[in-house]
Parts: structure tokens; C-alpha cells; sequence
């Protein structure tokens, strides 16, 4: 049988699972705050930080290859900067009009 059908332990999707919670309840409460602009940006890492915890347990590429893990990490990085820049570039031209 092949690498991939071997599954994670049922105590680490558990593990996995609160982490997700406590992302979810994180982001709650920091929507709650006053950070100013920096309001999305504390939203977009929580989301890329839970949405990386999904791809490498629940998509199993915590078990893949190393080059596909890097490409993963790299890959959400990068569009996490993406995101953010273009986020950050709309709310800094809100005052010109």
C-alpha cells in the first residue's frame, strides 16, 4: 500500500479540530477590537494559519513529500502578502475620493 493511505491518529485530528475552533474564536474576537487598519490583516493570518492546519492534516500533506510542503507553506505565504497588500492598498486610497 502506498504512503497516503495511512491516516493521522484520531487524538491529532481532535488536536487539529480545537486549533480550528480556537482560530474561529480568535477571529471573533479580534473583529470585536479596534485595531484601525490593521483589522484585515489580523483576519487574513488567522484564516491562512486555519487554512494551513487543514491542508496538512485533513489534505495529508503533512505526510507528503517535503518539496510539496514547502510549495504549500511558500504558496500560502505568498498569497497571504497578496492579500494583504491589496487589502491594505484599497483601505489606503479610501481617503482620496
Amino acid at each position: 500500500m502506498s504512503d497516503h493511505s495511512k491516516s493521522s491518529p484520531l487524538p491529532t485530528y481532535f488536536a487539529v479540530w480545537g486549533a480550528l475552533l480556537l482560530g474561529t474564536a480568535l477571529t471573533y474576537e479580534a473583529a470585536k477590537l479596534d485595531l484601525g487598519p490593521f483589522n484585515a490583516a489580523v483576519a487574513l493570518i488567522i484564516a491562512t494559519t486555519k487554512a494551513l492546519l487543514v491542508a496538512l492534516f485533513f489534505m495529508h500533506l503533512k505526510g507528503a513529500s517535503e518539496k510539496l510542503l514547502k510549495l504549500v507553506v511558500i504558496s500560502t505565504v505568498f498569497f497571504l502578502f497578496i492579500l494583504l497588500a491589496l487589502s491594505m492598498a484599497d483601505y489606503g486610497t479610501r481617503l482620496w475620493s
